[in-house]
């Protein structure tokens, strides 16, 4: 192989593949070493060595002498293998760059497309080039994904797989949430409102707990902008779903009486906490309770990630009735229950602006 021949294949390659001009070189002389010690029959000795600026290639001999060999001597030394063991190196250089460029940006948010569609699974293309797997534990089960769907991801997982690399996207994870909101709003960004909690059932409905690090920003106002554009980026990604801010309180009923909107006027008083069972009882009126508790008992379970707390909601009437039945069975001497304010007609509807401050 000419000098020049030499230079000219690691610019194609470089060019062609993105491998740095370094690593190729350390490449090729590896594999021409490996060849040579195969052709000599030793295990040591016999390094190569390539002129990074005119393509000279010299071999080192175990002595320590330094030969120049022709084109036809380095042309007889195990052509082939030299060729594999390139061909690895680069593959592996390749395999290496990517890994670092993924590994930074786990648990980032970023732009993909709909590539292919294996069963549950979902083939990603990530930059036009790197693929990424949705697999079904990290899908959204009710969206309909199709080829050339552009949407975004949160990077996972990337390891290293022989020769591959996999990287794992979700959009299941309550970290993409997160990381959306940190994307679409910028107070959050400069660190004036964090955002301190997220509890999410994907596909149906998230809660999302910020506080204002600065007494003039509001943190709920700045979620969701101006006529609420802001919140609205990010309802378009995640389709269907329900997004709930809600401020963050260090009062535990404070934080439950938020955590439970769209349920409203759930009286500080009518909220009990039991420290040693970590669990907090709750009152609220017939016409709230659908509301508090959520379809399927959604809301509370929400509600209840985002206290880290259990949450148990009764009526008066519920109450009253179990009180009744310990003092029967001589538990317990039944108590009045204080009035829970507005019971006899309260407004159902939530409200579409999102939890107050």
């Amino acid at each position: 192989m000419r000098k020049e021949e030499v230079l000219r294949m690691i610019d194609a390659i470089h060019r062609e593949r993105q491998v740095d001009r370094e690593i190729l070189f350390a490449a090729l002389e590896e594999a021409l070493s490996m060849a040579t010690r195969k052709r000599m029959g030793v295990e040591e000795g016999f390094d190569v060595h390539i002129d990074r600026r005119n393509g000279t290639i010299s071999l080192e001999l175990p002595n320590g002498e330094v030969a120049f060999p022709s084109a036809e001597e380095l042309g007889r030394i195990a052509a082939q293998t030299t060729k594999q063991v390139f061909m690895q190196k680069i593959r592996e250089a390749e395999r290496d760059k990517v890994f670092d460029q993924y590994e930074d940006l786990t648990g980032t948010v970023v732009a993909a497309v709909v590539h292919k569609i294996e069963g549950p699974n979902i083939i990603l293309l990530l930059n036009g080039k790197n693929e990424a797997l949705l697999p079904r534990s990290e899908r959204v089960m009710s969206e309909r994904l199709h080829i050339g769907d552009r949407l975004r991801v949160l990077i996972k997982e990337v390891r290293k797989e022989g020769s591959r690399v996999v990287i794992i996207a979700s959009r299941r994870d309550e970290e993409f949430v997160r990381k959306l909101f940190e994307v679409e709003i910028p107070e959050i960004g400069e660190e004036l409102v964090r955002v301190m909690r997220v509890a999410r059932d994907a596909g149906y409905r998230s809660k999302v707990a910020v506080y204002s690090m600065d007494p003039r920003v509001d943190a709920i106002g700045s979620c969701l902008g101006v006529r609420g554009t802001r919140i609205r980026n990010i309802n378009d990604e995640l389709g269907q779903e329900k997004i709930d801010i809600i401020a963050w309180s260090d009062s535990l009923e404070e934080l439950v009486q938020n955590a439970l909107k769209p349920a409203r006027d759930i009286a500080l008083e009518h909220i009990f906490p039991d420290e040693d069972a970590m669990s907090v009882f709750v009152l609220v009126s017939e016409e709230q309770k659908p509301l508090a508790i959520g379809m399927g008992g959604r809301n509370v379970r929400l509600a209840s990630q985002i206290v880290g707390w259990e949450i148990e909601i009764k009526t008066p009437a519920e109450y009253e009735a179990e009180l009744l039945a310990e003092g029967n069975s001589g538990e317990g001497t039944p108590v009045e229950i204080p009035p829970i304010d507005g019971a006899d007609g309260l407004e159902t509807e939530p409200n579409p602006e999102g939890p107050e401050a």
